[in-house]
């Protein structure tokens, strides 16, 4: 089986959903697992070559949010935080000088879907001033028009985080539809896409994953990741359990190879297991995180510059240098 599926990628053939399903139906630690991981690390050196990436992103404030995703820690329904935090345009200046911009290519600026819409622009056209031309500046917050989108293009944002979560509507308060009008949006504008399967629990269907995998590809996506869910205290899913670091290795493969990023492909959070997979591209984070209790996600879950470089290192990727 294994075979007749990997011969697809050296013939130029677009896997399909039932392939995809049979190539995560793979038996971990089996021979198939083995060809599966080499075939996703071959693919990404054949396309990405050494190159490598790091991306940062601040959580700018957290108040109980109604979009209510039942595995964040920043939902009203999960009543983890309680008071509002935000962070000043000062607050966020001294952050920005404790990034080294000469080993980050891009620096994300992440929000609650309450955040008001005028302020993020603000502080937008703020950091853009402050980081250097060639580092790029993503958005990562609510759902948004095709006239908000050119409007952050405007104030200096390049590209958007956005996607279509596992379960959503289910395991969260926003429709589908709704998600969707805005990666139509973000490509409408000329915003780069950066999408993501996520958040992953042994919940999930291999269909399931799939079905986010070939979106992703369908919107041509080039910067590309899979992350899996974290077990936050004190949130709906905290007793639902994790994948393990091998299903998740598996996982990132099979996205590599159905996706088809020509840019990056990330796992998230970072995992050493996932390394040999065909990742070239990790996160570091700062600020609230929603994965996380700590206001300051940089003095718990999230990684520092150093430590993802050393990763990549290890990998055989060396993160792109930003002169």
């Amino acid at each position: 089986m294994i075979d007749r599926l990997l011969k697809k990628i050296d013939e130029g053939v677009n896997f399909q959903k039932e392939d995809a399903v049979e190539l995560l139906s793979v038996e971990n630690g089996s021979h198939e697992y083995k060809q599966l991981v080499a075939c996703a690390a071959n693919a990404s050196r054949r396309v990405f070559g050494s190159s490598g990436y790091i991306f940062a992103q601040i959580g700018l404030n957290f108040s109980p949010c109604s979009g209510n995703c039942k595995f964040c820690s920043l939902a009203k329904c999960n009543h983890v935080f309680s008071e509002p935090v935000e962070k000043s345009p000062e607050e966020v200046l001294s952050v920005l000088h404790h990034i080294d911009f000469s080993r980050v290519s891009t620096l994300f600026l992440m929000t609650t879907a309450d955040f008001d819409a005028k302020k993020f622009l603000e502080m937008g056209a703020f950091v853009r001033c402050h980081i250097p031309p060639k580092v790029s500046l993503v958005a990562n917050t609510a759902d948004f028009d095709l006239t908000y989108a050119l409007r952050l293009k405007d104030v200096g944002f390049t590209g958007a985080y956005h996607i279509v979560r596992l379960r959503e509507g289910i395991d969260t308060d926003f429709p589908v539809e709704q998600r969707i009008a805005t990666l139509d949006a973000i490509t409408a504008a000329g915003l780069q896409l950066y999408y993501c399967v996520e958040p992953i629990g042994p919940e999930h269907t291999y269909e399931e994953l799939a079905t986010e995998m070939l979106r992703a590809r369908e919107y041509h996506v080039d910067i590309m990741a899979a992350m899996r869910r974290v077990n936050v205290p004190g949130t709906a899913c905290e007793d639902r359990g994790m994948i393990n670091d091998a299903e998740m290795a598996k996982i990132v493969a099979v996205t590599r190879l159905v996706s088809m990023p020509r840019i990056s492909m990330n796992v998230h959070e970072p995992l050493a297991a996932a390394m040999s997979c065909g990742v070239n591209q990790l996160y570091t984070e700062l600020g609230i995180n929603p994965r996380d209790t700590n206001e300051e996600t940089e003095q718990g879950r999230g990684y520092d510059i150093d430590h993802v470089s050393s990763m990549l290192e290890q990998a055989g990727y060396y993160a792109f240098l930003c002169k």
